[in-house]
């Protein structure tokens, strides 16, 4: 399991995911949807697009990944996780191809979310992928959009270590004659998508270029007014996912909506105001700039990649605050030294390490966090890290939890 594991965990081809799928009568065919890839975002992006397509009044698909807390937050309709009775009854009734086919815990989830959505009759499913976009099991999928969110190192081991390398395997996933929508124009890889949208004959966007948000504001939920070229067409958009990031990610979303509209689904002004600001609630989305505590503020991100984390920091620097302290831990594969270069040295740390093999030593990240002048403790659990911050932490402090998607899990 490459959650686990790592790279090793991985099959590098579609061969496992198409033969799983065509034992079960290809369901990937029988459903509507929307791919979504990126290196940063795309489950936000995914969680805002559903909870639209939910308000509008259409029955709406989710498939995510990693999960949390519960194996079945990756397969949802409606913001229902997928009852446990199916998940048991699907792994029992494939036991034997399973055993045949030998495929990777997430070939075998892949699948079982297209059952799942094929026996539901879903009106429209929106498929985050796993990793990169060109080999990624849910690559089997034609939708009506794809969307790349935007391009960051990470994973670099697998998907190259140049942006244009990483851009040119995300941009696997659009699809001849599919509308694609890329969230960022980024110069140093904006031509790989282009070239690519050109070979498949697809009409091409880039939300930043077509939608500008502005007068961002954050009070209980994230504040914004809306522009598509040029003209206010969302004044006052309320979102209760409250990161300053969530900007993009939000323009992004709104495009995709504008061409899904044009291709004739109905979403109305009400419906995605209303989906907006019960994201959460309506779609289940957790660990995006989520507040866990208020006395002391205690907020966890998952944010993991250079990325990622430059978007965490900006967000740290707009909250008000004294002493910041960060309870940090990462995994092996990950640009440790990029990430650590990127944080405070006035903050005070609390080390520690995700209970999975990937997991880096509390003591190893230590180390290398000194290298960069990064002072703090080593803890032997991520809860015995958060408690110690709690008791040393003043009542205007800021506590950060985050680091890994598995460090924010334990937290949750």
């Amino acid at each position: 399991m490459f959650t686990r594991i790592g790279a090793v965990a991985l099959k590098k081809d579609l061969h496992n995911t198409i033969a799983m799928c065509e034992a079960l009568g290809n369901p990937q065919h029988q459903f509507k949807s929307v791919h979504i890839a990126g290196t940063n975002g795309k489950g936000s992006t995914s969680h805002m697009l559903a909870a639209i397509f939910q308000k509008a009044g259409y029955k709406t698909g989710l498939y995510t990944s990693p999960h949390l807390k519960d194996f079945r937050e990756r397969i949802r309709i409606n913001g229902e996780m997928v009852p446990e009775e199916f998940v048991t009854s699907f792994v029992a009734s494939q036991q034997t191809l399973i055993e045949e086919i030998s495929p990777s815990f997430f070939e075998v989830t892949v699948a079982m979310a297209f059952s799942f959505f094929a026996k539901e009759k879903v009106d429209i499913a929106i498929i985050e992928v796993g990793l990169g976009g060109r080999l990624d099991s849910t690559n089997i999928i034609k939708p009506e959009l794809s969307v790349i969110t935007n391009i960051s190192l990470d994973h670099t081991n697998i998907l190259g270590n140049t942006l244009p390398a990483i851009a040119s395997e995300k941009a696997g996933i659009i699809k001849p004659h599919v509308p694609v929508v890329i969230g960022e124009s980024q110069p140093e890889v904006a031509q790989v998508f282009l070239e690519k949208a050109t070979e498949t004959e697809s009409i091409i966007s880039f939300a930043d270029q077509r939608i500008q948000v502005k007068n961002l504001r954050r009070k209980t939920m994230l504040l914004a007014d809306v522009y598509q070229n040029g003209e206010l067409c969302y004044p006052d958009l309320e979102l209760d996912l409250t990161g300053g990031y969530q900007r993009k990610n939000l323009a992004t979303v709104i495009q995709s909506v504008s061409v899904l509209t044009e291709m004739g689904y109905e979403v109305d002004t009400p419906s995605l105001y209303n989906a907006l600001k019960d994201v959460k609630n309506l779609t289940g989305l957790q660990g995006r700039w989520q507040i866990l505590n208020d006395n002391p503020l205690t907020i966890c991100d998952t944010g993991h990649n250079i990325g990622g984390i430059t978007e965490v920091m900006q967000n740290i620097n707009d909250t008000p605050h004294d002493q910041l302290h960060i309870v940090i831990g990462m995994v092996r594969d990950k640009d440790i030294n990029g990430v650590l270069a990127l944080l405070p040295t006035d903050a005070h740390y609390y080390f520690c390490q995700p209970q999975l093999e990937r997991g880096l030593p509390a003591q190893e990240l230590a180390a290398q966090a000194a290298q960069h002048h990064l002072v703090g403790d080593v803890f032997p659990t991520i809860a015995l890290a958060i408690q110690t911050a709690k008791d040393n932490a003043a009542v205007n402090d800021l506590i950060f939890i985050g680091g890994s998607t598995f460090v924010v899990a334990e937290a949750l």
